[in-house]
């Protein structure tokens, strides 16, 4: 468990769950390019980093950079093309999700989170926790696997940016800690709210949503520490190793 300040890492104030959606369409969609890039990929069945580029006369990486950003946001989903004909690397290509851009309420999920909280108390702490951890893996392997299907292998660093991406779009508020070694993603906000002060076992979810989605984005192998609020330390945050 990891405790205290780390450097490199700076406290974000909690706030509640409408913060946490503007900042998940912000960071998704305050960059004007940005907001075309995801306009022009509606429009169509699936484009690619290429077309992208050419439409918007962007280097392909700067093109790939804004589509992964929509992705990881859960706005565009990925998936790859095999064509019978072609020859070379299936084409990786993205589309829009139905519905991804509505604004939904932040009480959506409060009834949820209510009954969750009742029910917690009734299961056995060490099994609440692992069936917690379970359901974060399991969603967050899924995630990485519309992020990123077949995709070789990201470093962890560039894989926690996408995390926090991911986790910021999930109603985390989250972003990755610079120059923090090891690698870390600092979260603003909980979902879960006061369920989890009262259920500390929620957090493991969390920590299996990151190994889930590293395990994907990273290859297998990458171990996660959390701290938690919750949990009496100082911030709520997912280091590596």
């Amino acid at each position: 468990m990891c405790t205290g300040t780390i450097t490199g890492v700076n406290r974000l104030q909690e706030g509640d769950g409408f913060s946490a959606t503007v900042t998940a369409i912000t960071s998704a969609f305050g960059d004007a390019t940005r907001r075309g890039i995801y306009l022009f990929a509606r429009d169509r069945t699936g484009v690619t980093a290429s077309q992208v580029a050419e439409h918007f006369e962007l280097h392909p990486n700067v093109a790939r950079h804004h589509l992964e950003k929509l992705a990881a946001g859960g706005y565009l989903e990925v998936f790859v093309e095999h064509e019978a004909s072609a020859v070379g690397r299936p084409s990786k290509r993205y589309r829009s999700v139905d519905g991804a851009t509505e604004m939904v309420p932040a009480h959506r999920d409060d009834l949820l989170v209510l009954l969750l909280a009742r029910l917690l108390p009734l299961v056995e702490p060490d099994a609440a926790e692992r069936v917690a951890y379970d359901v974060g893996a399991e969603y967050g392997r899924t995630l990485g696997l519309q992020m990123s299907p077949g995709d070789a292998p990201r470093s962890v660093r560039a894989a926690m940016q996408a995390v926090a991406d991911a986790l910021t779009a999930h109603g985390f508020a989250a972003h990755a800690a610079e120059a923090s070694e090891p690698a870390a993603v600092v979260r603003g906000n909980c979902p879960f709210g006061a369920a989890a002060i009262e259920n500390p076992v929620l957090c493991a979810a969390d920590r299996g949503l990151v190994e889930g989605l590293l395990s994907i984005l990273c290859g297998d192998g990458v171990a996660v520490q959390l701290s938690s609020r919750a949990r009496g330390d100082e911030i709520c945050a997912t280091f590596t190793g």
